[in-house]
């Protein structure tokens, strides 16, 4: 398109018609700004990634301990791990325990307890102790420098609607030069035109016919998608992705952050061992084995002190506290009540079992319950105290339950998806029991996959070299679980592109580093509220409230979208197919010297530059409130079938065509005196025309034509009174048709680029100023054939599955 509009641009220069060379330098300047704030609007997620891949590290370098940037550590360095610093390299823990936060990396809800041999991982937070650490691997061979590696071979993607506007714009633009080129030859030839009058004519319908400004309405389209999103705190950061949203059939989703709300919260169920015991009391024993009225120490104190009532426990008083120890994995304390001494632990459950008086009595019944908890991935925490003064007679009070709960809209979306044509996936790198009793919780399919049967990452390391058989592959197995859990980066990365290679149209969910690549990878990547720099870097749409209701919601509103780019393109389409074939048609099979017509600038009918530009700029205009319209969103997913958007406006604009040739014969039939008497004109009780005024009457009956062409476009297989346009798309019409109407009532009797042109309405008698409400009527009586047509032809696609019409809805 803009090749074709540069050329175009240069010959009308060249002519000196420098108004209609303008315009169109203008609309190459506008396109070329909006591709340029496209690209400028382009996300970053590796440059974000290589910003957090520089933390300060404390090292131990000549002889002395110093701080240092991260980047410059190498395997063998001898670093300090101390609580609240991040680690800066894969580094192994020397002597000693450390508790690690690695939510961000792995999707596990805990802090993981680490001691001597174990591999801390670059990008986890030290949350708890202090050790020192040696350095095993830096930079891109960590397993957060793998996932940089990963975000940095996905090459950016376009999105769906920029090859199908280049489709499009192809087969308009070879279709409008070869007729054209066609009729250029022929004026030639034929009618032996000079050259300089057969190329302005050909050059002029050949800009119309091209649809300059399809390229700035879709943008304007999506851009209006955009701001709706907006309202429902989605930010976009790639335009296109709103058109793809409108396709996902497939919805891939992390659990920690994203499912869940990355937060452990006690569960109602607790079971107790003695009738005074209930949720409530064994509450405030676990907190009187804590430091209540201090901040939390670690994650499961956080639990417990959110949980129980504090104001309970300060009838105690604290005598001693003993924190919690890896190697005893409990904590104790000495407590005081109306001069009566005992002991209270929390811990896990076989430690504080062994410690109890009666352990052999309940170990069956603990251990069941502990069973039973572990099949379903309940974590649980184990209470007991002493019941003796000499506090050494220990008592088992309660197990609490607890889990990290999904969030509380986490349900209905997931049942919204599915009734909207969505599937759900969950792919997590927690615990395999955990994500089962997830998907148990949220009513998805709990056969969850552990990764032993996904395909493995290529040996090179680089993801360019990934087979394009994983579909067919492995396409039956993930089709046939719920999720996958144990999962690293890599292999959310190639889930989601096996699933592509099947044919789906894939959404992934996440919060954290090891979300990205499946982020970047995915068709249309959502952060969710919450999540880190990396995540939000690589997805193209960003929640900025909790929850994943709205997940839902942009994706009715990009099926909105996408309807109201349908129909722009099926319009577009139909105008240009009709307009370029009314005038080469009527180059070839109405030359006006058989209507008796002699003059040698109007040997075939034509209208002046000036009238070809403004239906243009009019129409093209107007269509800018395409993207305010009403719209009834599909209940299935969106996808671009080009062979049926190709037929519905081949039929659109074959009857808008014959109508308009129909009139034109009719009004050069009108024009002479010898044939006025036997003509339809004549016959309708219509007035006689003169040759100006044929000009003024096709170009309001195309004008017309056009505007009524897209109103019965935008309602689909429905007639066009299915739903009312949007205020601003039908008054924007309705202005544009005013002046159309004025244009062709009132044009002053002139001769414009040797064509002579009378206003339509000029005349003496009653019935010539009624001409352009004749020409209306006639308009609006072929528009409701031309929508019957259109319902027809969607009937029949519908019905006989023309060009997988119906096949592509239900995929």
């Amino acid at each position: 398109m803009p090749i074709a509009i540069w050329i175009a641009c240069i010959i009308e220069f060249a002519l000196e018609n420098w108004p209609d060379g303008g315009i169109l330098l203008g609309i190459q300047f506008a396109n070329a700004t909006i591709g340029w704030y496209e690209t400028m609007k382009a996300g970053n997620a590796v440059a974000a990634l290589k910003q957090s891949l520089k933390p300060n590290a404390t090292a131990f370098r000549d002889g002395k301990w110093q701080n240092i940037d991260a980047s410059i550590v190498v395997p063998g360095d001898l670093v300090k791990l101390a609580a609240g610093s991040a680690v800066p390299a894969d580094c192994s823990v020397n002597e000693g325990s450390i508790e690690v936060d690695e939510a961000a990396l792995t999707g596990e809800s805990l802090p993981v307890t680490m001691v001597e041999g174990h591999i801390a991982k670059m990008g986890s937070t030290v949350v708890r102790g202090e050790v020192d650490g040696t350095v095993q691997f830096t930079g891109m061979y960590t397993f957060f420098g793998k996932t940089a590696l990963l975000l940095n071979s996905v090459e950016a993607d376009l999105g769906n609607i920029h090859y199908v506007l280049v489709k499009v714009m192809f087969v308009l633009t070879l279709l409008s030069l070869i007729l054209c080129i066609t009729c250029f030859g022929y004026l030639m030839g034929k009618y032996k035109l000079a050259f300089r009058d057969a190329l302005e004519f050909t050059v002029v319908l050949l800009v119309v016919s091209i649809p300059i400004a399809i390229e700035i309405v879709v943008t304007t389209t999506l851009a209006l998608g955009s701001k709706e999103l907006s309202i429902q705190k989605v930010i976009v950061t790639r335009l296109s992705s709103i058109e793809m949203m409108s396709a996902v059939n497939m919805l891939c989703s992390d659990k920690t952050g994203t499912l869940t709300l990355n937060k452990m919260e006690i569960q109602e169920t607790c079971h107790t061992f003695s009738p005074e015991h209930d949720i409530k009391s064994v509450l405030v024993l676990a907190a009187l084995a804590a430091k209540w009225r201090e901040p939390p120490r670690d994650a499961l104190d956080t639990m417990v002190l959110g949980s129980a009532n504090l104001d309970e426990c300060d009838n105690y008083e604290q005598l001693q506290f003993l924190p919690f120890d890896p190697k005893v994995k409990r904590t104790e304390a000495t407590l005081r009540r109306d001069g009566k001494t005992f002991k209270v632990t929390k811990g896990a459950p076989n430690i504080v079992l062994d410690m109890c008086h009666n352990a052999e009595d309940l170990r069956a019944r603990v251990e069941k319950i502990i069973e039973d908890l572990a099949r379903r991935g309940v974590r649980c925490l184990t209470v007991a105290r002493t019941i003796d003064d000499n506090c050494e007679k220990w008592e088992m009070s309660g197990i609490l339950t607890f889990l990290d709960p999904p969030r509380p809209d986490t349900k209905e979306t997931i049942r919204k998806a599915k009734v909207y044509g969505v599937d759900v996936k969950m792919i997590t790198g927690d615990n395999q029991l955990i994500a089962q009793e997830m998907a148990r919780m949220l009513n998805m399919d709990p056969n969850i996959l552990t990764p032993e049967g996904l395909p493995q990452f290529p040996e090179s390391g680089d993801p360019k070299d990934i087979p394009d058989t994983l579909g067919r592959d492995y396409g039956d197995m993930m089709l046939a679980c719920g999720g996958f859990a144990h999962v690293y980066p890599e292999h959310k990365y190639l889930i989601v592109e096996a699933l592509r290679q099947r044919g789906f149209t894939c959404a992934m969910t996440g919060d954290g580093v090891n979300d990205a690549p499946a982020l970047k990878r995915s068709d249309v990547g959502i952060a969710v509220h919450g999540a880190t720099d990396a995540a939000r870097a690589s997805a193209d749409m960003v929640l900025t409230d909790p929850g994943l209701s709205v997940v839902v919601d942009a994706m009715l509103i990009a099926r909105g979208v996408f309807q109201r780019m349908l129909s722009f393109l099926i319009y577009r389409v139909s105008a240009t197919l009709q307009l370029v074939f009314f005038f080469f048609l009527g180059v070839f099979i109405l030359p006006t010297e058989r209507f008796g017509i002699h003059d040698k600038s109007f040997q075939f009918f034509h209208i002046p530059v000036l009238m070809f530009m403004l239906i243009t700029l009019l129409n093209d205009g107007t269509l800018m409130a395409i993207g305010y319209d009403y719209v009834r969103p599909s209940e299935r997913p969106q996808r671009w079938n080009l062979r049926v958007l190709f037929v519905v406006s081949s039929v659109l604009a074959f009857v808008a065509l014959v109508s308009s040739l129909l009139l034109l014969w009719m009004a050069l039939d009108a024009v002479n005196e010898v044939n006025w008497e036997q003509s339809w004109f004549k016959g309708l009780g219509i007035p006689q025309i003169d040759q100006g005024q044929v000009v003024t009457m096709l170009y309001l009956k195309v004008s017309i034509s056009d505007f009524l062409t897209l109103f019965a476009a935008r309602t689909g297989a429905d007639w066009f009174w299915a739903y009312r346009p949007s205020p601003v798309l039908f008054w924007g019409a309705v202005g544009s048709l005013t002046i159309s109407t004025c244009v062709a009532a009132f044009w002053p009797d002139q001769t414009m680029d040797d064509i002579i042109t009378i206003g339509l309405s000029h005349g003496d008698s009653t019935a010539v100023k009624l001409l352009p409400l004749w020409v209306w009527l006639y308009c609006i009586f072929w528009w409701f054939l031309q929508d019957a047509a259109k319902v027809a032809t969607y009937k029949f696609l519908d019905h006989y599955d023309i060009f997988s019409y119906l096949s592509l809805i239900h995929i």
